[in-house]
């Protein structure tokens, strides 16, 4: 094993995915009530049942929990998308009606949305697996909309362009400065670039 390798992480047994997923759920709990500040957490530990120190083994931070929060909701629309994609001809249109599908799902408990959103933007080098295991969801879930296994470098720069919009776009309705309507037409410019022609980009 080289210096900058790492051993490899065991699974985690049912008992301890059942406790993470008590911690997952309890966090959400207290984000949907109050938000980013409202995550506290001794009291997410009370709330999962868990000793404090318990917590602090799946979670280091809030901002590790939260943006665990985030990764296991892309999972859980990244599975239902696979089970009923949106339907089209156009790859640039089910890209954009598949991320306001995400954001209204996000919409429907804004305070838990806030807190995760503001998790990754806080988010320094400590949770980077945390963070790039978000990027790679969301990055799936544009490819498979765009309907592209195999993409070339030229698509995946396209889709991160996507991805950033998508992801400021969510901030600014999250502050109040922008409308959900305005998120849309933004989500429908970039996706735009799905079909341009590649010596128009």
């Amino acid at each position: 094993m080289t210096a900058e390798a790492k051993p490899a992480v065991p699974p985690l047994t049912e008992r301890q995915e059942a406790r993470r997923r008590g911690i997952l759920q309890a966090g959400a709990q207290l984000a949907g009530r109050g938000g980013f500040e409202a995550v506290q957490m001794r009291e997410v530990a009370d709330a999962a049942g868990v000793a404090l120190g318990t917590l602090y083994r799946y979670f280091p931070s809030k901002v590790h929990l939260l943006v665990a929060l985030m990764q296991d909701q892309l999972q859980h629309l990244h599975a239902s998308l696979r089970r009923r994609p949106t339907a089209g001809d156009d790859a640039a249109r089910r890209v954009a009606d598949t991320l306001m599908l995400a954001f209204r799902a996000l919409q429907r408990d804004p305070h838990l949305a806030d807190a995760m959103v503001r998790a990754l933007t806080f988010a320094d080098r400590g949770v980077s697996p945390e963070v790039d295991a978000v990027s790679r969801l969301t990055t799936a879930i544009v490819l498979d909309a765009m309907g592209v296994e195999n993409p070339t470098q030229e698509q995946l720069s396209v889709v991160r362009v996507i991805e950033h919009t998508w992801h400021s776009a969510l901030i600014t309705w999250l502050s109040g400065r922008e409308s959900i309507a305005q998120v849309k037409g933004d989500i429908d410019t970039v996706c735009g670039l799905i079909d341009l022609p590649a010596d128009t980009r």
